[in-house]
């Protein structure tokens, strides 16, 4: 490490503690109980068959041209086909689609999936990060990009131009986080656009349309579809390599019952790290490759790779895995060097998690869909992030960090792991195997398989940058109505057996307190309509547009466009790693600088959020010295190695600070010259390996 900055060190110096003992455990051996030579006769590709629409596709189709409607079917079972179609009659009639799903990866992988299907030039996308071809009849993008859309457009009292809007993965409308955004979208949607929900687990379907059709005056009519397009079997492992079937007449098997009450259980043999080299083995020898094994974390996902060194490839030289692997090193040079290729090329395994380059996670999952890969090990993420299944999904827990905590699996998120079982139109049957451990339940596991999805409950709840904007374009009075027909005032109505206009009202006394906040700081005035500098704060549309809209009053941010990057990056830091970094360079104290006057101005502002009872997080400013560093041209591996994050941190960190930069742009006309250097800014750190094409 250099001289001129070093990462502060707390240890202690002393000897290097040695590891506990372990027992070895002995090799696994392949084997199968007999009971499963049935099930396992089953394993191949189904005889293709010319494609006929299912009777719940064309009943999807027929209601959605006279109204709204919600489409529940498992993965793989043909919503995106009703998609395509709806778009097709929409477009056909010189109609226009906009189609948003929760997740840029997502809405970058359905850009060129249309585009395949519709022609490239009748296909646009509006993520944040990516857009082109906007004025397009089919757009494709999030759905915090389709809601801002929603704002602008009440904003100047016009209709937004559209005539269908489809919501992928609209469970995500409970999502603890961002199932605000969701329910947003459907309230400010105008009546006249049709609204297509689709999704593999709502499991309150007739209460979300019962509120949608109350909300908009028209039949939203629901859907469904239970059967899966590939049926799934549930699998144990054995610690000694043996398959068992995992129930017995909807009861555990009885071998699986007794190993469990066994005193030497798994309590007591699972303590070392899992042979997960081993287990592909055996998956391999029963032909139930390729597998996802979903693990707990990060570190659990690359440490599995050290133990697939190995596994063994049978056959000759693979000449289309070579092929498309040098043509994405071709695409992604960067990458030629990526500590995990050698892996990957020798083991036919990866890893896939939050904390790689996007670049990385995209080359993992074009060589898992082209089939080039035996397994992937992951995180949850994958289950709702990423398109494509495997014939065999792994488990080894039975609770999963929901990004606050670990709690039990619930049935949504088991039913989201569980529908990448199965390939359709490559698969007759697909594989769900249990793994004992110290944190897999199998008793949990077993009534997972017959539990029915969780309801989605509402998540509306007020932030500045929702209240900023509905008084844009609302007076309180209409504010006070939509809370009235929100869905959290429909779902409390239900519960509580009062009036929805009547719940609706703890939204809006909660308004009133962020509306009485923003009149002492000067974003809205007496009469209850946003000042001057409330409607440029207005499209400020991040997380703490109050923190940086006083940066830019108080005229806070540095001329450099280097330095502004690195200022803004603390907005948007939402983690709690604290790292000390010292530099004793003309370069950093310049930047020292920058901080100091950025933490003076906000300061106060901060003080009064807090004595006014909302909430704050504390500004980490060693993030400032990472975009610093990046933005001036710095190594992106050094960087990574000096402040000791993650690829995909950084990344995500860059990206985040580019979004908040792209906010503070749409200021032009009323800030030119901080909007023109925030520009330069994000264009100085928006590079590979961050960005790609």
């Amino acid at each position: 490490m250099p001289k001129h900055l070093a990462r502060e060190n707390t240890d202690r110096p002393g000897r290097r503690k040695a590891r506990p003992h372990r027992p070895r455990q002995p090799h696994m051996q392949p084997e199968a109980d007999p009971v499963l030579k049935t099930t396992f006769a089953r394993i191949g590709r189904p005889d293709p068959r010319p494609f006929q629409p299912d009777p719940f596709q064309l009943q999807a189709l027929a209601s959605i041209r006279e109204g709204d409607c919600i489409v529940t079917a498992p993965t793989g079972a043909g919503k995106t086909w009703i998609a395509e179609e709806a778009i097709r009659i929409v477009t056909g009639g010189g109609g226009r689609c906009w189609y948003a799903s929760p997740l840029k990866a997502l809405s970058n992988a359905k850009w060129t999936e249309f585009g395949q299907i519709f022609g490239a030039d009748r296909v646009g996308i509006l993520t944040g990060d990516l857009k082109d071809n906007p004025d397009a009849p089919i757009i494709v993008g999030t759905t915090e990009i389709l809601r801002n859309q929603l704002y602008d457009a009440m904003h100047r009292g016009e209709d937004l131009n559209c005539e269908l809007v489809i919501l992928d993965e609209a469970h995500y409308l409970g999502d603890r986080d961002r199932g605000v955004v969701w329910e947003e979208i459907m309230i400010y949607l105008p009546v006249r656009v049709n609204l297509l929900l689709l999704s593999a687990t709502i499991g309150n379907a007739g209460e979300i349309a019962a509120w949608l059709t109350g909300l908009r005056r028209k039949i939203c009519r629901i859907v469904s579809e239970s059967r899966r397009p590939v049926p799934l079997f549930p699998l144990f492992l054995h610690p000694s390599g043996r398959l068992l079937p995992f129930l017995e007449k909807e009861r555990l098997h009885g071998k699986i019952a007794a190993f469990l009450e066994a005193e030497d259980g798994p309590k007591n043999r699972h303590e070392a790290f899992p042979r997960f080299g081993e287990i592909i083995e055996v998956l391999r020898t029963f032909q139930l490759l390729p597998a996802i094994f979903f693990l707990k974390s990060r570190a659990e996902c690359d440490g599995a790779l050290k133990t697939c060194h190995a596994v063994r490839l049978d056959g000759d030289f693979d000449a289309a895995f070579h092929y498309d692997r040098e043509d994405l090193l071709a695409r992604f040079p960067y990458l030629a060097g990526h500590r995990q290729l050698p892996v990957l090329e020798r083991s036919r395994v990866a890893a896939h998690h939050g904390g790689q380059l996007p670049a990385w996670k995209y080359f993992v999952e074009t060589m898992m869909k082209k089939g080039h890969l035996d397994a992937i090990f992951a995180t949850s993420t994958v289950a709702a992030g990423v398109n494509y299944p495997a014939r065999t999904i792994v488990l080894f827990n039975s609770d999963l960090f929901n990004g606050h905590d670990f709690s039990p699996l619930t049935g949504t998120e088991f039913h989201q792991m569980t529908g990448r079982a199965g390939r359709r139109g490559l698969d007759k049957i697909g594989f769900l195997l249990i793994v004992p451990g110290r944190f897999m339940d199998p008793r949990h596991i077993r009534v997972l398989l017959s539990r029915e999805p969780e309801d989605i409950r509402s998540r509306l709840r007020n932030d500045f940058p929702m209240v900023l904007n509905l008084l844009l374009s609302q007076t309180p009075a209409g504010i006070r109505e939509i809370f009235a027909n929100s869905l959290a005032a429909y779902q409390r109505s239900r519960r509580r057996r009062h009036p929805a206009g009547e719940t609706g009202s703890e939204l809006w006394h909660d308004f009133l307190r962020y509306l009485n906040f923003l009149k002492a700081e000067g974003f809205v005035d007496g009469e209850d309509r946003l000042t001057e500098s409330g409607v440029w704060a207005s499209r400020l549309r991040l997380d703490q547009p109050l923190l940086i809209g006083e940066c830019i009053k108080q005229q806070a941010f540095p001329d450099d466009p280097a330095l502004m990057a690195a200022v803004v990056a603390p907005f948007v830091y939402d983690g709690d790693q604290e790292i000390v970094l010292k530099d004793t360079r003309r370069r950093f104290r310049r930047l020292a600088t920058a901080c100091r006057k950025i933490a003076a101005t906000v300061r106060p502002l901060l003080r009064r959020l807090e004595e006014a009872g909302f909430a704050t997080r504390p500004l980490y400013f060693w993030t400032s010295w990472v975009i610093n560093e990046w933005a001036g041209g710095g190594d992106w591996d050094e960087i990574i190695l000096q402040a000791g994050i993650a690829d995909g941190d950084m990344a995500m960190l860059v990206l985040r600070t580019a979004d908040n930069l792209r906010q503070i742009m749409s200021l032009r006309d009323t800030h030119p010259e901080i909007a023109a250097r925030a520009e330069e800014a994000r264009a100085a750190i928006l590079r590979e390996p961050v960005t790609f094409e």
